[in-house]
């Protein structure tokens, strides 16, 4: 669904403020809050007739119009009425602000019935809240700029800002996601796509290999397999040019899933690539989510039994050893593996 599509569906719960704004201008305040009084009530009747529900959205911006209406009306000056466009752009640009960087979408919530068609993965309500950033910072700057020229004696800033000015920055930031939309485009067709999946490892869309790497923490599947042989357990130590742990001990082998790749065919793709293992018989461990200071993974752990010979690409791993249980607790806690590693041995030791 393209922007004007959205901006369609949801214009009915935007209906009673943009109506407010613009009575209010043209009739005043008064006239201006019983029509949208009247057109919310109206939406809101409609739709708990037809779907036995009260729309928030809607509700919210009543609300919204009521108390800013009866300020307007108990603070009827001059200096009020120029302040008003600035209000009422500053707690659009809460709203807004407030969805975008914390963990509850108010702005996703109040409008998923008008975007019900609409299907969202994880992937897409990320690239959401990053629009909702950018626009945030935009708005920010457009209503602290429009409440300041309300105490400038000349009004010819107030005037442009509280009218044409909010279609100029509407129309820059759209120009603006475009361009990015355009970037990415170019950029991200030629990269590795990666599946995002649920908590119980049900693919929900996928996503560009460097976002979920960004901090997006989109959880995607990846594959460990444990190689265990007389009592000891084979490690890989990561090359120092590598950007996660590096120069640290981790699992024999770890990798992500492709998109259209099953759990079985990863892991012998990233066996084979990782310790050149072609034939090995595997058991699985189980399935647990980790997070690192950069991404969310749900990880699937196997183990096998084999003593090799192993080969691997010495640009991405340095070395590869057997290591004893023994040393291996004796050595925890230094530094010297990853955390993921020592977590998945506290995890999976009595499993081996």
């Amino acid at each position: 669904m393209d922007k004007l599509q959205l901006i369609k569906r949801l214009l009915p719960g935007f209906l009673p403020i943009i109506v407010f704004i613009v009575v209010d201008e043209i009739w005043g305040t008064v006239y201006g809050l019983i029509t949208a009084i009247i057109i919310g009530i109206i939406e809101l009747i409609y739709g708990y007739v037809k779907e036995r529900r009260i729309e928030r959205f809607i509700l919210f911006d009543v609300g919204l119009i009521v108390a800013l209406g009866v300020v307007s009306i108990a603070l009827d000056n001059d200096l009020f009425f120029k302040l008003k466009p600035g209000i009422i752009s500053l707690m659009m640009t809460g709203l807004i602000g407030f969805s975008a960087f914390s963990k509850h979408n108010l702005m996703l919530q109040m409008t998923q019935r008008y975007m019900k068609s609409v299907e969202m993965n994880t992937y897409h309500l990320w690239m959401m809240q990053q629009s909702m950033k950018r626009i945030f910072w935009l708005l920010l700057i457009y209503s602290l700029a429009t409440t300041a020229s309300s105490f400038i004696k000349d009004d010819t800033l107030w005037k442009f800002l509280g009218s044409a000015g909010l279609f100029v920055v509407m129309g820059f930031y759209m120009a603006y996601e475009w361009l990015i939309k355009r970037k990415q485009n170019i950029r991200y067709q030629n990269e590795e796509w990666l599946p995002l999946v649920d908590d119980t490892g049900k693919i929900t869309g996928s996503a560009p290999r460097s976002i979920v790497h960004a901090k997006s923490f989109l959880m995607h599947p990846v594959v460990h397999l444990h190689v265990i042989h007389k009592g000891k357990i084979l490690l890989q130590k990561r090359p120092a040019h590598k950007l996660i742990q590096p120069g640290k001990w981790d699992t024999a082998v770890g990798g992500h899933v492709s998109v259209g790749e099953s759990i079985e065919t990863a892991l012998q793709r990233e066996t084979s690539e990782e310790i050149g293992l072609k034939s090995f018989k595997v058991r699985a461990l189980g399935q647990y989510k980790w997070t690192s200071s950069v991404e969310n993974e749900l990880v699937f752990s196997f183990v096998t039994d084999h003593r090799g010979p192993f080969n691997f690409d010495k640009t991405e791993v340095e070395e590869v050893r057997f290591w004893s249980f023994d040393e291996i607790m004796e050595n925890k806690g230094k530094g010297i593996f990853t955390p993921n590693f020592e977590f998945e041995f506290e995890k999976y030791k009595q499993q081996f």
